[in-house]
């Protein structure tokens, strides 16, 4: 069975199961009716403990330790997605014996996501085992392994409950400001269903696997063995817990569960049995009681509002005095004590009709009109749907109704379901809720913004917008021994020139004159907000180094009352986080102003090229993309000059000035002393010659048409470029569009290593090291004259990537590559691709320092950049879309008081060849406390930290050791966490803070990629192109690039703006009857499912057929309705999000794209051996329990 697939395993309730002892059961009369899908172990499964030393991840180290760990995603809920039922694996196991389910339960485009409503039909049990009570023999089962049968599978399972922190309501202490999660594994005899565990620092999230029944849940709790609560009844007369009334208490909220429902009961704090209200009749309890869980069920092991206060002459556990309750409590669940029986139903079933008892079906609660809250999005984090402590599964089948019920069975394992574990999408979608209606200020110090994914206005006070630096930490640690015990990552992700959304000002310029920005005498710091102002104005002193510097004459101002100067707010620099300067000819090369740059478009027009309708393609666009080349706003023309070359063994240079009437070639064939044939006439102004450049770009596609040569150079062409800018005295970039290995005789000339062999071997690291040195030399001498190369390649195999990118990637560059280009289907990718590279914002020539308070200091750098000394990032050009990510250390104490600072001066020369200066501030906490490094932490630049220093260290080190390397530190953060910011507690919790606690499915993400561990399909090429593409993303592609977004589009608003609710990326949550767009930054995929309906394809696609669908179309067909537009519109507001354009792929489901398609369902256990988010999960709460002992 397909580990990742949803199996159909809710079944009603037919036999009948032994009464609570001393309480009555209520009955209805009547036929027994069908009840809702409930979730437990599989009736048919038989149940059975897994053995210690579980190894659930068969690559990574496992160390065993006795514990049950939930290997086996399958959820016994139904679908989220009500629209169908979930589509059957290829290989999942025996299928439901009722009959399939009807796609009509929703209105075309309803999606449900969570537990099905009271009117959903249920899904019968397989019928492929009975049910054996009892423990099965033991197993070992690696992690990523597929399942040999459903015993295994079931064996294997581990239950888990979500639960958060109590709200502060009278009578309890308040939270404090620090939330967590938790989550609790239950996979043998741990806890009384009543047990209550506490946290003291800080509420976080905490899964929970079972203890020895010697454990306390916390501290001054009773043993297991005695009743948890004076009072209470003993634990072999539970009462149930399904008929207790709700207590009028308003309903509280919680850090990370949606609003539970005022009908929810609760363990905790029920009243006494006498209390316990009974339904001798037929009459089921008033619809207010929570007797039924509806759609809007939540966990059952939340605390609800009848739990806070606990009513009069409510139980109270000895440990927890009226007033000081801890902050959070977490309800942990688990099987009964060995001295309970089996008793009663789940309280997650719907109907029970006890034995001898019958009553009318209960009314089916319609879609939305359930009890309680509203149904929880898909993903809730917090939501439920396994089976109730002390309760046995269901059972087979109908055929012995009315049998009398058999022995109690041992206590069931409960498996982890995916809803109750935290999900990506709720937790994008609570930030974008609460956080997308207020502007950002950045006024504060160590304030952590909004989620990366979230839309909101940046206000700029003093620190610099999160759209260009984005800390992993806004509290840092004051010292390097805290720094290494929590093992957190310091770093920012810096994009200098970022492009703000439209609603934002772009930063303003400010012009001193001759004299220059204002600096401080030491440490060459710019002016800024972090400067203080003394001696009634006449001297400031530097927030970074302290050191008091004098203020120019021309610059003085005097001060108010409070310190600052009168004009503070009037000066960019002195008011803002982020701002311009024009910089003096002191700050140019040679101290001479800089020319205007230059463009230089370099032809491959080899056989391939020709033949594949590059060559057309690319003059044609070219004579219109001339029009739109930079410029500066308050320009009418661009500055910029430009120059063509074409080449195949040999050079062709084209003197295109405006006095000629025909284009001139001049060719060169000594490739091996490259040389640039004319000065006057190569570089132009296109306004002046664009006759001559037309004429040229005509007869370019003929010159070549009869081409018979199909070998090329590659170096030559870059020293081409790079002389001709030398010769113009200017920086420049160059694109080259090159379709394949360099083997012609010429420097550079590269042979064919493609080994697949090595891949998984010690060696594999020399895949993505350059062939050649030569190429690295090259590139210094690009950046030494500020020549950016940018490469778009069309390759049909194998051209080496690794050692042709070496030059873009040093010079701040791009690559773009286009696999088996054909014009039909790939020629809007390519030509959008070309228009947004020519016309971004680019500087030239640039170099960026970052300077520290300090304490601090800059140690580390990632990106496409070069370095030839300590503490200058050099990059001959800088586009909006370049993100440098840099590292810092601790080289002295830090101070809570003045906190850290950065400062990240950008030093270029802009598009119409004036020197500018950018400047970036930004301010950050210091902390003596863990929990304060824990509460203001960036998950999303952490994993952009993280996947970069992986990709770099795969250039010296084995990707298996990379993995490894991985793992442990983020355990080791997460360990540190629960070992000094959370009480004592159950070793079996994994509790993780509320900041991080998606920093398992993120780094599960980046452990399967095809990069770290490639698919057999993917080739070396591709990994190589990957990993230097991600080592200069931004924050916010790289959260989309490792988790992909996915939307069902069935429910689109046609009318309004907003998007639907996003789903999670795993294969059951795609239902039958759904279309799906998923985007990563690079690909955007339209799912089709088998049973779309008619008039939805008709709408889309112009056909009522899901056979008729063509799945070759790159664009959806221009249709005149309103779902049509709308579609569309939204496929293009993604491509205009991304840097990079996105071409529509179209995969109809059991389609062979599918494959492709499934490879980004991130969740879900990934062809290449890459376990699923549940399975990781429980490995990581492994090896955090290992750090822990």
């Amino acid at each position: 069975m397909n580990v990742n697939q949803q199996a159909h395993m809710a079944s009603p309730y037919r036999q009948p199961q032994p009464a609570l002892q001393g309480y009555a059961q209520p009955g209805y009369g009547g036929p027994p009716t069908q009840y809702a899908p409930y979730n437990s172990p599989n009736p048919g499964y038989q149940q059975g403990s897994a053995p210690a030393g579980y190894f659930p991840y068969s690559s990574l180290p496992s160390k065993a330790f006795p514990a049950t760990l939930a290997s086996d995603l399958s959820s016994t809920s139904s679908s989220p997605l009500d629209l169908g039922p979930v589509r059957p694996s290829p290989n999942s196991g025996a299928p439901p014996v009722s009959a399939p389910q009807g796609y009509s339960q929703y209105t075309q485009g309803d999606v449900q996501n969570g537990p099905p409503t009271m009117s959903s039909q249920p899904h019968s049990p397989p019928v492929s085992q009975p049910y054996l009570p009892g423990s099965q023999p033991a197993y070992h089962q690696h992690y990523g392994a597929p399942h040999t049968g459903m015993q295994q599978m079931t064996n294997q399972m581990s239950g888990m409950h979500v639960s958060a922190p109590p709200p502060a309501v009278s009578g309890y202490a308040p939270p404090s400001s620090q939330h967590q999660t938790s989550v609790s594994f239950s996979g043998a005899p741990s806890f009384p269903p009543h047990s209550v565990s506490s946290q003291q620092n800080s509420p976080a999230t905490s899964l929970t696997h079972g203890q020895p029944p010697s454990q306390s849940p916390f501290p001054g709790s009773p043993s297991l063995a005695q009743s948890p609560f004076p009072g209470a009844p003993p634990p072999g007369s539970q009462p149930q817990y399904s008929s207790t009334p709700p207590l009028p208490v308003s309903q509280p909220q919680y850090s990370s569960a949606l609003p539970l429902p005022v009908s929810q009961p609760q363990y905790s704090s029920a009243p006494p049995a006498s209390s316990q209200p009974h339904y001798p009749g037929a009459q089921p309890p008033p619809a207010s009681q929570a007797q039924f869980p509806g759609p809007s069920q939540t966990s059952p092991f939340h605390a609800p509002p009848s739990s806070f206060p606990p009513t009069a002459g409510a139980p109270r556990h000895p440990g927890v005095q009226p007033m000081q309750a801890p902050p959070h409590s977490q309800y942990l669940s688990g099987p009964p004590l060995p001295c309970q029986p089996m008793q009663g139903p789940p309280l997650s079933q719907q109907n029970h009709v006890a034995p001898g008892m019958q009553g009318p079906p209960a009314q089916p609660v319609p879609p939305g009109q359930g009890q309680g809250v509203q149904p929880q999005q898909n993903g809730a984090f917090g939501q439920m749907s396994g089976p109730q402590p002390g309760y046995g599964g269901s059972y087979p089948g109908p055929q012995n109704y009315g049998a009398q019920p058999p022995p109690p069975a041992a206590p069931p394992q409960k498996r982890l379901d995916p809803d109750t574990i935290p999900s990506p999408v709720q937790v994008i979608e609570d930030d974008q809720a609460n956080r997308s209606s207020e502007p950002f200020t950045t006024g504060v110090r160590g304030q952590a913004p909004p989620l990366v994914t979230t839309n909101f206005q940046v206000k700029d006070q003093g620190n610099a917008s999160p759209s260009y630096i984005r800390c992993t930490a806004y509290n840092f640690p004051c010292t390097s021994d805290m720094a290494k015990q929590s093992q957190v990552p310091l770093a920012a992700v810096i994009k200098p020139l970022a492009t703000l959304p439209l609603n934002e000002a772009p930063p303003y310029i400010v012009d001193h004159g001759e004299t220059g920005p204002i600096r401080c005498n030491r440490c060459k710091a710019y002016m800024c907000p972090f400067m203080q102002f003394i001696e009634g104005g006449r001297r400031f002193q530097c927030g970074f180094c302290s050191c008091v510097t004098e203020v120019p004459p021309h610059y003085f101002q005097h001060l108010d009352h409070t310190g600052k100067r009168v004009d503070c707010y009037d000066r960019p620099e002195l008011s803002m986080g982020t701002c311009e300067f024009t910089a003096t000819v002191d700050y140019c090369k040679n101290n001479k102003i800089p020319q205007p740059p230059a463009f230089i478009f370099l032809i491959d027009v080899s056989y391939n090229m020709v033949k594949s309708g590059l060559v057309d393609l690319i003059c044609a666009e070219l004579k219109t993309l001339l029009d739109y080349l930079p410029r500066e706003s308050s320009e009418a023309d661009s500055c910029i000059r430009v120059g063509f070359v074409t080449y195949n063994k040999v050079l062709h240079f084209y003197n295109v000035k405006s006095s000629l009437a025909q284009p001139q070639m001049m060719v060169v064939s000594d490739v091996a002393d490259m040389f640039v044939p004319l000065l006057d006439g190569f570089l132009v102004n296109v306004n002046e010659s664009r006759a001559v450049i037309n004429s040229l770009l005509d007869q370019i596609p003929e010159m070549f048409a009869d081409t018979r040569e199909t070998e090329t150079v590659f170096a030559p062409v870059i020293q081409a470029g790079l002389e001709a800018l030398k010769a113009a005295d200017c920086a420049g970039k160059l694109f080259i569009f090159h379709s394949s290995l360099p083997i012609a005789e010429a420097p550079g000339k590269l042979k064919n290593r493609e080994d697949k062999k090595l891949v998984g071997t010690d060696k594999e690291k020399t895949l993505f090291q350059p062939q050649t040195s030569f190429f690295g030399n090259l590139a210094k001498e690009c950046v030494a004259q500020g020549c950016c190369v940018d490469l778009f390649l069309f390759p049909n195999q194998y051209v080496d990537v690794a050692t042709l990118g070496v030059v873009p990637s040093q010079t701040g560059g791009s690559v773009y590559k286009y696999t088996c280009f054909q014009v039909p289907s790939d020629g809007d990718r390519f030509l959008n691709d070309l228009r947004r590279d020519v016309q971004k914002q680019v500087g030239f020539d640039a170099v960026m320092r970052v300077r520290t308070s300090t304490g601090i200091r800059a140690t580390d750098f990632f990106g496409a950049f070069y370095m030839s000394n300590t503490t200058d990032v050099e990059l001959a050009g800088l586009d909006c879309d370049k993100a440098v990510t840099v590292e810092f250390r601790h080289d002295d104490k830090l101070s809570e008081e003045s906190g850290a600072l950065m400062q990240c001066a950008v030093l270029y020369t802009s598009c119409s060849g004036q020197r500018r200066l950018r400047v970036h501030n930004l301010s950050v906490n210091c902390c003596t406390q863990l929990a304060d490094l824990y509460r203001n932490c960036d998950t999303d630049t952490l994993i952009n930290f993280f996947a970069k220093y992986a990709y770099r260290s795969i250039l010296n080190s084995p990707t298996k050791t990379v993995r490894d390397t991985l793992i442990n530190q983020s355990a080791q953060i997460l360990s540190c966490y629960r070992k000094n910011c959370a009480s004592p507690s159950s070793a079996g919790q994994l509790i993780l803070p509320e900041c991080m606690k998606l920093l398992p499915v993120y780094l599960n993400c980046v452990l399967k990629s095809d990069i770290l561990q490639p698919g057999a399909d993917i080739s070396l090429d591709d990994r190589a192109y990957l990993r230097q593409l991600i080592t200069s993303m931004d924050v916010a592609e790289s959260h989309v690039f490792f988790y992909p977004r996915l939307l069902p589009l069935q429910k689109l608003d046609v009318k309004g703006d907003s998007l639907p609710t996003a789903v999670r990326a795993s294969e059951e949550r795609l239902s039958k009857g759904g279309l799906y767009l998923l985007e990563n930054g690079l690909h955007l995929f339209l799912w089709v499912g088998a049973n779309v309906q008619q008039e939805l394809l008709q709408s889309v696609f112009n056909t009522p057929s899901f056979g008729q669908i063509d799945p070759s179309m790159t664009n959806l067909p221009v249709l005149d309705n309103p779902y049509s537009r709308r579609l569309r519109a939204i496929i293009e507001s993604f491509r205009a999000q991304r840097p990079r354009y996105m071409k529509l792929m179209l995969v109809k489901q059991d389609d062979k794209l599918e494959l492709i398609f499934k490879h980004f369902l991130v969740e879900d256990k990934s062809m290449s051996g890459g376990a699923s988010y549940v399975d990781f999960l429980c490995h990581m709460h492994k090896e955090i329990r290992q750090l822990l002992s």
